[in-house]
Order: structure tokens, then C-alpha cells, then sequence
């Protein structure tokens, strides 16, 4: 009887896991998908048309704590590595009013481009994002080189882009 009820909590746990983990988590992906986005200046930008350069793109709500943390460093690194080449997105969750949005960028003086994701089209691209902040780091070829859900090591993965930096885009023949 003791066998059974073990067994039964073991199976719940991991089918409660699984769903865990298909729902919430975002999907793996290889490649960033071709789509495009319109930013809060009014810009919309096709993803495609960001190759050739390392891309960082930050999926964020402005109800989401550590993202509010992350910002001033990911601004930094924004301030620091921009002028070699590197390109930093935050894409504003779908449930985020338009409004919060630009005030929280304002009034942390954001220097990347912010993104609004109104339709949701982004997050489901990226694999159905639902948890922030998560996070793709992008090669200059378009190939997703790193995916993280969670605050990240600002000191890892600046050394990650400085290699990317330094390292001359390829093609496949």
C-alpha cells in the first residue's frame, strides 16, 4: 500500500514537471526567427536585418523584479560594447500596458531599443516565452548561441561577447 502511494506521487511529480516544463519554459531554439518589431520610437525592425553583428535580446516585464535589477547592468554592457558591434533588445512582455512600459524605460534611462510585443508575436516565436527574464544571445550569423531564464552573470557573458566581438562572421558553404 506504502509501494503504491510513493509510486503515485512520484508519477504526479513527474507529469506535474513535465507540464512545468512545456509550458512555462521556453523551447529551444537554434535559430532566431524572422520576424519583426516595432520599438517604442516608433521604429519596427526586422530581425533578419540585425545580422552580421552579436545580439542580445531580452524578453522583460516591468512587474518582473529581476529584470528591474538587470537593467542598469545590461545598460552598461549596452554602453560598453555598442560601439564594437554589439546590439542589445528588450522586448516588453505582451501583458505589459504601453504606458508602464515607456515610463520604466525613461525613467531608467535605457539606452538599448525597448520593443513592444502587443500581439505576443515575439514570445511565441522564441518558443513561448510566460518567464522574465529570459534571455538569447545571438551570433552574427543568426545561430541562438545561449538561452537563459533567470538573471544572468553579466561577467560570463560579457566574456562570451567580446569573444563573439572578436570573431569575424562566417557562412556555411
Amino acid at each position: 500500500m506504502k509501494t503504491k502511494l510513493v509510486l503515485s506521487i512520484a508519477t504526479l511529480v513527474i507529469i506535474a514537471l513535465s507540464v512545468f516544463g512545456f509550458f512555462i519554459l521556453p523551447q529551444s531554439l537554434d535559430k532566431v526567427p524572422d520576424i519583426s518589431l516595432n520599438f517604442i520610437d516608433g521604429r519596427k525592425i526586422e530581425f533578419n536585418s540585425l545580422r552580421g553583428k552579436p545580439l542580445l535580446v531580452t524578453f522583460w516585464s516591468t512587474t518582473c523584479s529581476t529584470c528591474i535589477k538587470e537593467m542598469p547592468h545590461l545598460a552598461k554592457l549596452y554602453q560598453q560594447l555598442n560601439k564594437d558591434g554589439l546590439e542589445i533588445i528588450g522586448i516588453a512582455m505582451p501583458y505589459d500596458p504601453p504606458n508602464r512600459v515607456l515610463e520604466l524605460t525613461e525613467s531608467r534611462s535605457i539606452p538599448y531599443p525597448i520593443a513592444l510585443d502587443i500581439e505576443g508575436v515575439a514570445s511565441k516565436a522564441f518558443g513561448n516565452i510566460n518567464a522574465t527574464p529570459t534571455s538569447f544571445l545571438i551570433d552574427s550569423l543568426g545561430n541562438i548561441i545561449q538561452q537563459k531564464t533567470g538573471e544572468m552573470n553579466i561577467d560570463q557573458l560579457r566574456i562570451k561577447i567580446k569573444k563573439l566581438l572578436k570573431t569575424p562572421p562566417t557562412t556555411i558553404s
